[in-house]
């Protein structure tokens, strides 16, 4: 072959080849620029929307390398490189990596619900997967907790959205349940007025909505009065620690009984957290 034939099989090439070479270059340019776009408007559009930065940063980032795997296989294919079978492989390898990542595709997919709808947030204290705690941080895929004895939990996502969740937090206002048992011998208007009296003496305990005192059951043997008084939030245990010690108190001051040994199930018992 002279050199008259080479020079014609070069042309020839670049005939071929060349602009197929630029118009690859022109769409990996122009596509990585309208990826960079799309991600700082996903980007903008989410934090308008005040999503999670950790959220943000997952979804722009995942966005971006799927639409930069699309701008790359269509380069491949301007240069006329067979790219079905790139498209085959690459859903493959998916489909494989999303069957070994179940669970913690699960999780992911329950730690973005929450971080959208948020039932709680950093700093509430919660109720979830059958542990209480202080929320410290709500990840992707788990959920930090620190209980009241400081320990850390840490909790799978999908375990803290697949049961209910109890938020002691979410309202500013919450009442205190008790019940009081006396015996049947005692005075029961009195006994009526000194949890009264206790109710009304603390000035943690909120006047709007009033609370709660009224004879709750005739037990076994025991006559059951409920008290229900609310409080902030943040009073919730000093207010139920301080009126058990003074309702026993009061009682032993007015000669008021308290059945003992207790039946169980009755008695001093708080109804619920």
């Amino acid at each position: 072959m002279n050199s008259e034939e080479l020079m014609a099989k070069a042309q020839e090439w670049i005939a071929l080849y060349g602009l197929k070479l630029v118009a690859a270059i022109l769409i990996l340019v122009i596509g990585r620029i309208v990826a960079k776009l799309i991600k700082k408007l996903i980007t903008r559009l989410m934090e308008r929307g005040n999503v999670d930065k950790t959220l943000i940063a997952f979804t722009v980032n995942l966005v971006y390398a799927l639409l930069m795997t699309f701008v790359i296989i269509a380069a491949l294919g301007q240069l006329g490189v067979q790219t079905a079978s790139f498209v085959a492989i690459i859903g493959a390898a998916g489909l494989a990596v999303g069957l070994a990542l179940q669970g913690s595709l699960s999780n992911f997919a329950a730690g973005v619900l929450m971080i959208i709808f948020k039932p709680f947030k950093v700093g509430d204290f919660i109720d979830a997967a059958g542990t209480a705690g202080i929320v410290e941080e709500i990840g992707i895929f788990t959920t930090q907790l620190k209980t009241p004895d400081n320990k850390q939990i840490i909790i799978p996502n999908s375990s803290v959205t697949g049961g209910n969740i109890t938020n002691f937090s979410a309202k500013e206002t919450r009442r205190v349940d008790f019940v009081f048992g006396v015996g049947y011998g005692d005075d029961l208007k009195k006994v009526k007025q000194v949890l009264q009296d206790i109710v009304d003496a603390d000035e943690r305990i909120l006047k709007d909505p009033a609370p709660t005192i009224g004879l709750l059951e005739l037990g076994d043997s025991s006559v059951n009065f409920a008290v229900r008084p609310w409080v902030k939030g943040a009073d919730y245990w000093a207010v139920y620690f301080d009126i058990m010690e003074q309702v026993k108190v009061r009682f032993d001051e007015e000669g008021i009984t308290i059945p003992f040994p207790p039946v169980p199930g009755v008695g001093i018992r708080h109804l619920n957290r």
